[in-house]
């Protein structure tokens, strides 16, 4: 007696992954409804993966350099020249670097400030994602396919944020647990730029850049990072945090140095930045942050409000 094999065919979900680009023959062979085809079709980009090995550009920010050697401690499980590599080097006309792989791309800067870096980088870069990077993280060694993966998985996303832990393994801060698809203003304010990947088309598209008056050398020492998400947002792209560590980052921070005045000096001229209708609702949730987690005393609020004061009054002066 024979055997009568039962064809059983692939889902459509299966076959639209092989045959991409012919989704109208595929619609003849199933006969699954026309709004489940038209579905599938308009979604299809998400069951291709977009991007891919080599795609992923490092940018990164550093200050008179002569030598590459910097580099290898970042990478130490391999050599750095396997990554396409964008270096803007702030520095003198008496102390170049330069770069003998083809790899890795080298802009020398005579200006000064944090942010000035972050614009040359976004200016010069090629990679359909740039990773932030600073000249001190050290890589995890599945980096780069943590951040294919999560933009290729979001394809919508514009930023995609990811982990970071400091050189004893402990987490920089508190994340979320698992990804989280809708950020409010706190969770972009607490976001670090060695955090930050970015897809450059949708950059270019919308001429986002960092402001020049925040970041390290500027008028204001911090939340140049901020700044340039909530400008992100508020231009309705959408940006994720992917709670993943991809690298490790001495734990020292610019607050870290602040006195209190420092503080809020630069909190006035930062919340006057990017919320100025609602300054003192974010100043006052600020202070209440700082005193439940003892950043601050009772008796310094007077103190931290003065000085927010002039923060903002400066910031205000400064771009009337």
């Amino acid at each position: 007696m024979k055997t009568k094999l039962l064809h059983v065919p692939a889902p459509p979900i299966l076959l639209l992954r092989n045959y991409a680009n012919d989704c109208i023959r595929q619609s003849k062979v199933f006969s699954f409804t026309m709004r489940n085809y038209l579905y599938l079709c308009k979604y299809n980009n998400k069951l291709t993966k977009e991007f891919k090995k080599g795609d992923l550009e490092i940018v990164l920010a550093t200050m008179n350099r002569d030598s590459l050697d910097f580099l290898i401690p970042m990478f130490p499980f391999c050599h750095f020249s396997e990554f396409p590599i964008l270096i803007i080097n702030q520095t003198t006309e008496k102390k170049l670097l330069v770069s003998d792989f083809p790899s890795v791309r080298i802009v020398n800067s005579f200006e000064k400030a944090l942010s000035k870096s972050r614009n040359l980088s976004l200016q010069n870069a090629i990679g359909q994602i740039i990773l932030l990077t600073d000249d001190d993280e050290v890589f995890k060694e599945d980096f780069e396919n943590t951040i294919l993966e999560a933009h290729n998985n979001y394809p919508e996303a514009v930023s995609i944020c990811f982990a970071i832990e400091d050189s004893q393994g402990f987490l920089f801060k508190k994340y979320p647990e698992k990804p989280k698809l809708q950020l409010n203003n706190l969770d972009i304010f607490s976001v670090l730029s060695i955090e930050i990947s970015l897809k450059t088309k949708s950059l270019h598209q919308f001429n986002t850049k960092f402001d020049t008056d925040f970041g390290l050398g500027s008028s204001f020492s911090m939340g140049e990072e901020a700044i340039f998400l909530s400008d992100l947002k508020k231009q309705q792209q959408n940006i994720i945090i992917v709670p993943t560590v991809i690298a490790s980052h001495p734990a020292v921070s610019t607050d870290d140095k602040l006195n209190l005045e420092q503080r809020y000096y630069i909190q006035g001229a930062f919340l006057t930045r990017v919320a100025k209708n609602h300054y003192q609702k974010l100043l006052f949730l600020k202070l209440f942050f700082d005193l439940k987690q003892n950043r601050i005393q009772i008796n310094q609020v007077y103190t931290a409000l003065k000085n927010a004061k002039r923060g903002k009054l400066a910031y205000l002066q400064i771009n009337k």
